[in-house]
Formats: structure tokens, C-alpha cells, sequence
């Protein structure tokens, strides 16, 4: 019955579900599958699936957190506006009424259309102040869905490490011929957190779509985006990597050009000091020779935001014209290596990147 279940859940059509329904259902069979796991083989089978379905459930849950980051920004830049007008108007009602009578008479339409203009200020003024509480109630609603979203990341992230480990310590016991550790679905913990993400994810989206009514535009190649760092691509330096260097001043700043998740930083193999940030599902940039680094793993960096910086050491002189005369004339620049993955796989970055 278990097996059939799962099969069950398998066969169910996903392509009009959300992200956060897919990852919900893929958790649901994922429970189903280590439940009716009986050999060793498929424990290490249903335990995979597991984890890949944490994995979903967490690139889910980032996506969703970037379009949050999105919308939050939006409504603090009106709600700014907002109240920028409000005291605008306010000081302009509060200079009609320390405006003596004498003045208000010398109106060039009389005293009528002064005492209407004034009225006009003073209905506007409530009407305004209406906006801004209700811009300020979406802030705060969309806020409390940011913090749901990370503390429901915090425990995917949980969740995967708990299953990467059941993995890991029964594919040694069997590899060393040893008894099996217990099964992963008999943890209360693990179980806790397997049903509490699927529920989580499935709700989610109503809660989503509510507070965002109108989807951000989606990214896409256009070979536009401006490069991480002021400067220009180096030809082909024949290493065999798919990515691109590009050439900047020393101590230049490294930026992401596109809201984007902050996924790793630090050091990475023979790259030296690489950050790899995810602007969307499935899209990541992968920027590799820095000095410094800045940000923390998790965080939304939003458009322009430094990310980086070069090393080398730049002239003691103005900075700005140094900074121009090195890139110009290829003296004191350093290189930064560009990569960029869809998928699993590498693809020219000259399709999202504006390289000439």
C-alpha cells in the first residue's frame, strides 16, 4: 500500500503548480518512498530523493524570497514618496495658517479662492495620510511573510543536513558490511520536520500570490546586463574554462548587476576567493578572483549592491582618474573570472552579459 501511494504521488500532474506545491509534493512522496523503503538499496534510494527534495524546497523557498525583497523595496519607495508629499503639504497648510490675514487678502483671486486653496491642502492631507497607513499595513504583512519564509529555510536547511547524514552514515554501513543505522522515518525529529516543510511549502502559496499580485518580470538572456566591475573582457586565455575574465582596476569594486541570493563565498579549489550568487531559479553567477568579499550566505544583495573587491594596489593620486587611466591603458588592472550556469551546466556569458 505504501509503494502504491508513492506511485501514486509520483503520477500526479505538476506542470501548473507552483514551485512551493512542487517541492511540497515532491517532500510527500519523498516520505511515502522512505516509508515504504524495505532493502538497503532502497533506503539509499528514498534517502536521495529526500534530500533533492529539500534542495527543491529550498531553491523555492529562495526565489520566493527574492520576489518578497522585490516587493518590499517597492512599497518603501512609495510609502517614502508618501510621506514625503504629507510634509510637503502639511508644511504648506501650516504656512497658510501663520500667513497674516493682509497677505491672504492680497490673493490674486480674492479671499474666497485663498480659503479654497486652502481647503484643498486640508482634504488632500487625510486622504494621503489613508495611503500611507495602508502601504504601511503591506509593509508589515509582507514583512511577517519574509520572516515566515527564512525561519521555514532555516528548517529545510535542517531537514537537508539531517537526511545528507542518514545518507551518508548508511551508505559506510553498508559499504563496510555493518549493521544499518535506524531508518531515517523512525527519528521524530527528522519526521517533525519533513511534515511540518511539506505543510509549510503548500501554504505558502496563496500567502504569496496575495501579497504579490503582479509577477516580477521574469529574467532573461538579453546580453544586456552591465559587467560585475568597470572594465572590459579579456580574449580567451586558453585554460579551458567556460567563464570570462574581465579586466579592472585594482582595489575596483565587484557588484552583482541583478538582485540575486548570496549562495557561497569564500575560497573554491584553484578559483581563489569566488562568490556565486542566484538572480533566479536555476541561474547562477559565479564571480572568482576577489580579495574581499562582502555579504552573508542567505542574504538578498539588491541590484548594484558590492559584493567584492579586486585586490592590487591602486596610485596614491586621485582615485577616479587612476582608476580610468589603468583600465584604459592595462596598467595596475587585476582580472575577475565570470562564470555563469544554468542548470548544471555552463553557458556563454556573453548571453546575459554585455561584453563588447
Amino acid at each position: 500500500m505504501r509503494l502504491a501511494a508513492f506511485l501514486i504521488c509520483l503520477a500526479m500532474p505538476l506542470a501548473a503548480q507552483t514551485p512551493e506545491e512542487t517541492a511540497a509534493a515532491r517532500l510527500e512522496a519523498a516520505n511515502a518512498q522512505l516509508q515504504a523503503a524495505q532493502t538497503s538499496g532502497e533506503r539509499v534510494a528514498a534517502l536521495t530523493e529526500t534530500v533533492r527534495a529539500y534542495e527543491e524546497g529550498l531553491a523555492a523557498m529562495r526565489d520566493g524570497l527574492r520576489q518578497i525583497a522585490a516587493r518590499e523595496a517597492a512599497l518603501k519607495a512609495t510609502f517614502d514618496a508618501t510621506q514625503d508629499e504629507l510634509g510637503e503639504l502639511l508644511g504648506a497648510l501650516q504656512s497658510v495658517a501663520r500667513t497674516p490675514a493682509p497677505v491672504i487678502n492680497a490673493h490674486p483671486q480674492g479671499v474666497v479662492a485663498a480659503a479654497r486653496a486652502a481647503g484643498v491642502l486640508a482634504d488632500l492631507t487625510p486622504a494621503l495620510q489613508t495611503r500611507a497607513n495602508a502601504l504601511r499595513t503591506q509593509i508589515d504583512e509582507i514583512g511577517a511573510l519574509r520572516t515566515s519564509r527564512e525561519e521555514t529555510t532555516a528548517r529545510l536547511q535542517a531537514g537537508l543536513i539531517g537526511a545528507q547524514d542518514a545518507r551518508s552514515a548508511l551508505g559506510l554501513a553498508i559499504s563496510e558490511r555493518r549493521d544499518l543505522p535506524a531508518r531515517f522515518d523512525e527519528d521524530p525529529v527528522q519526521t517533525a520536520i519533513l511534515l511540518a516543510s511539506t505543510a509549510t511549502l503548500a501554504a505558502f502559496t496563496d500567502a504569496l500570490t496575495a501579497q504579490l499580485p503582479t509577477a516580477e518580470a521574469a529574467l532573461e538572456p538579453a546580453g544586456d546586463l552591465p559587467l560585475p566591475v568597470r572594465g572590459y573582457a579579456l580574449p580567451d586565455d586558453g585554460s579551458g574554462r567556460p567563464g570570462v575574465r574581465i579586466a579592472g582596476p585594482a582595489n575596483g569594486l565587484v557588484t552583482t548587476p541583478v538582485p540575486a541570493t548570496l549562495l557561497f563565498q569564500g575560497p573554491l579549489l584553484d578559483y581563489g576567493t569566488v562568490i556565486i550568487l542566484e538572480p533566479a531559479a536555476d541561474l547562477l553567477f559565479i564571480f572568482a578572483g576577489l580579495e574581499q568579499t562582502f555579504g552573508t550566505v542567505g542574504q538578498i544583495i539588491p541590484a548594484g549592491s558590492p559584493v567584492g573587491m579586486l585586490g592590487g594596489a591602486a596610485p596614491a593620486d586621485d582615485a577616479e582618474l587612476s582608476e580610468n587611466y589603468a583600465i584604459e591603458t592595462g596598467q595596475s588592472t587585476q582580472s575577475l573570472y565570470l562564470e555563469v550556469r544554468q542548470g548544471q551546466s555552463p553557458v556563454n556569458p556573453d548571453a546575459w552579459f554585455a561584453l563588447e
